[in-house]
C-alpha cells in the first residue's frame, strides 16, 4: 500500500504549492480497484444524473399536459432539480473528502434511483418537484465522489484520459436525453424517463460494491465544518432563487434585489468564517491559484451558453416545427455525435497541448454555434440545424474535459472532493443562470413583441388577461388559437406565435453567443493542474 506525498499548504498556485510527483500506486490485481473498471462504474452513475438535466426537456410538454401544469411550473421541473444540485455539491463533495468517496458515490447512487422511481408514481406537478429536490440532493454526493474516485484511481499521465471519457459520457448523456426522452415520452409514457434510472442505479449499485475501493488523502478532513455549510448553502440557495423568481417577480423588484442582498452577506460571512475556522468547508486558498479560479468561472459560462440555450431548442423543434418528440431528439443527434467523438480526443489534446488553446478553440465554436442557432427560423432546414448542433457539440467537448481536469488537478488530493463539487456546482449554477436569465430575456422578447405582431396581423385586440395568458404560451412556442376558431384565424394566430417565439429565441441565442465569447478570454487564463500527480498515490483504503 502507497500513500500519498503530503503537499505544502502554503496555497494552490503559490511556489510550494507543486507536490513531487507520487509513486505510481501498487498494480492493481483483481476487479477491485481497477482504474479502468472504476472510470465504467462511475460513468454508469453519472449518466443518470447528466441524463436528468435534459431528458426531462423533452418530456416537458407532456408533462405540463398531463398534470395540468403552469409555464412557471414547468421551468420549476427542471430549476429545482438544479437549484438543489447547485446548493448541496460542495458539501456533498467534502462529504466524500471526510467519510470516503466510495461510500458517498453508492448511498447517491441508490438515492437518486429510489427519487426517480419515485417522480414516476407522482400523479401531481407539486410531487415532481419535491422528488426532483431530492434527485438533486442525491446527484450531488454522487458526481464530486465520481471525479474524486478518477483522480485517486489513475495516474497522473492518464487522467486526462479517464476524465476525457468521463466527460464524453457526461456530454452525450447531457446531449442524448432529449433523444432517449423522445423515444420514452412517444412510445411509452412520460413517467418512463424517470422509472429507467432505477435500472440504471441497480446496476451502478452492483458494480460499485464489486469493482470501487475508498481512496482518502492521508492527511483528509477529519472535522466537518457545520457553520460553513450552513452559511455557503444559504448564501448560494438565496442567489439561485433570486435568479429563478427574478422573471416572475421582476428584475428590479425588491424581493428579487433582497435575495441577492442576503446571498452576499451570506457569501461575506461564509468567507470570513473559513479564515478562521482549522477546517474548512473551501480553503479560499485554493482561490489564490489563478487556474482553478478560471476554470470555474469557465464552467459556469459554458453552462449558461449550454443550458439555457438547449432549453428553448427542445420547444423549437416540437412546437414550430411540429417534430414529434422523437424527430425532434433525432435533431439533436448531430450535437450529441460530436460530444461523444470529441470529448476523448480533447482528453488526448490537452494532455499533449495542455488546456489553453483547446479551451479556447472549444468556447469559439460554442460562440459560433450560439451565433447561428440565432438565425434558426421555421423554415430553416435540418441541414443547416444539423451544422449547428453539430458545431456546439465540437466546442463544448473540450470545455467539459479541460475545465474538470484544470479544476481538479489544481487542487491538493484531500480536497479532490471538493473540487470536484466546485466543477459541479459552477456547472449547475451556470445551468440555472442560462434558464433564467435566457428566459428572462426570452420573456421580455415576447412581451415587447407580441402585442404589435398580433396588431399587425389584423387579429382582435386581446385584453390585459388575455395576452398575458397568450404571452405564457408564446414562450413556449403553443399558439394561442381558442376552440372553435375559422381556419384562417387560427393560422394567423400560429403565425404571430411562432414569429414572435423565434425572435425571442433569437435574442436569447445572442445573448448566450456573447456570453461565450466572453469565455473564450478566461480560457487564456487557465493551465495544467499543477496537483494532478498527487492522485497516483493516494492511499488504499
Amino acid at each position: 500500500m502507497t500513500s500519498q506525498t503530503t503537499i505544502d499548504k502554503t496555497g494552490p498556485g503559490g511556489p510550494g504549492d507543486r507536490a513531487p510527483a507520487a509513486p505510481d500506486p501498487a498494480p492493481v490485481k483483481g476487479l477491485r480497484g481497477h482504474p479502468w473498471l472504476t472510470l465504467i462504474t462511475v460513468a454508469v452513475g453519472v449518466m443518470m444524473v447528466a441524463l436528468d438535466g435534459t431528458i426531462v426537456a423533452i418530456a416537458n410538454p407532456a408533462i405540463a399536459t398531463d398534470l395540468k401544469a403552469s409555464w412557471a411550473e414547468v421551468q420549476w421541473i427542471t430549476n429545482a432539480y438544479f437549484l438543489a444540485l447547485a446548493v448541496s455539491l460542495i458539501t456533498a463533495g467534502k462529504l466524500g473528502d471526510r467519510f470516503g468517496h466510495r461510500q458517498t458515490f453508492l448511498i447517491g447512487v441508490v438515492g437518486f434511483a429510489a427519487a426517480s422511481g419515485a417522480i414516476g408514481l407522482s400523479d401531481s406537478i407539486a410531487a415532481v418537484i419535491v422528488f426532483r429536490v431530492f434527485q438533486g440532493l442525491f446527484g450531488a454526493l454522487l458526481m464530486p465522489a465520481a471525479l474524486g474516485l478518477l483522480r485517486a484511481t489513475f495516474p497522473a499521465e492518464k487522467l486526462n484520459m479517464a476524465i476525457g471519457i468521463w466527460g464524453m459520457v457526461i456530454g452525450a448523456s447531457t446531449a442524448g436525453g432529449p433523444i432517449l426522452g423522445g423515444v420514452l415520452v412517444e412510445h411509452v409514457n412520460w413517467q418512463s424517463v424517470f422509472f429507467i434510472n432505477v435500472p440504471v442505479g441497480i446496476l451502478a449499485l452492483v458494480l460499485g460494491i464489486v469493482i470501487l475501493t475508498d481512496h482518502r488523502a492521508k492527511n483528509a478532513p477529519r472535522s466537518f465544518d457545520l457553520l460553513g455549510i450552513v452559511l455557503l448553502s444559504g448564501a448560494m440557495f438565496c442567489l439561485v432563487w433570486a435568479l429563478i423568481k427574478a422573471p416572475e417577480w421582476g428584475w428590479g423588484a425588491g424581493r428579487t434585489w433582497t435575495f441577492v442582498a442576503v446571498s452576499l452577506v451570506g457569501f461575506v460571512l461564509f468567507a470570513l468564517w473559513e479564515k478562521r475556522v482549522r477546517e474548512p468547508l473551501i480553503p479560499l486558498g485554493l482561490f489564490r491559484s489563478i487556474p482553478l479560479s478560471a476554470g470555474v468561472v469557465l464552467m459556469v459560462l459554458m453552462a449558461i451558453a449550454f443550458m439555457g440555450g438547449l432549453f428553448f431548442v427542445t420547444f423549437y423543434l416540437q412546437n414550430v416545427h411540429g417534430l414529434s418528440p422523437v424527430d425532434a431528439g433525432l435533431h439533436l443527434l448531430p450535437l450529441t455525435g460530436m460530444m461523444i467523438v470529441g470529448s476523448p480526443l480533447a482528453g488526448a489534446m490537452i494532455t499533449k497541448t495542455g488546456p489553453r488553446l483547446p479551451l479556447a478553440l472549444g468556447m469559439a465554436c460554442t460562440a459560433l454555434a450560439m451565433y447561428g442557432m440565432s438565425t434558426l427560423d421555421k423554415g430553416t432546414g435540418s441541414a443547416v440545424m444539423s451544422l449547428w448542433f453539430a458545431l456546439l457539440g465540437l466546442g463544448l467537448a473540450p470545455v467539459m474535459v479541460g475545465a474538470t481536469e484544470v479544476i481538479v488537478g489544481n487542487a491538493p488530493m484531500e480536497l479532490s472532493g471538493v473540487a470536484g463539487g466546485l466543477q459541479q456546482a459552477a456547472m449547475q449554477i451556470g445551468g440555472s443562470l442560462g434558464t433564467a436569465v435566457l428566459g428572462a430575456v426570452m420573456a421580455s422578447k415576447v412581451d415587447s413583441d407580441l402585442a404589435g405582431n398580433w396588431t399587425d396581423a389584423g387579429l382582435p385586440p386581446l385584453t390585459a388577461a388575455q395576452e398575458g395568458q397568450a404571452a405564457e404560451a408564446v414562450q413556449q412556442g403553443v399558439a394561442p388559437v381558442p376552440p372553435g376558431t375559422p381556419d384562417a384565424i387560427a393560422a394567423k394566430i400560429t403565425d404571430v406565435a411562432h414569429e414572435t417565439f423565434i425572435s425571442g429565441m433569437s435574442l436569447a441565442s445572442l445573448v448566450a453567443a456573447g456570453v461565450a465569447a466572453v469565455a473564450v478570454l478566461v480560457a487564456f487564463l487557465t493551465k495544467r493542474g499543477e496537483n494532478a500527480e498527487a492522485g497516483a498515490g493516494a492511499a488504499h483504503i
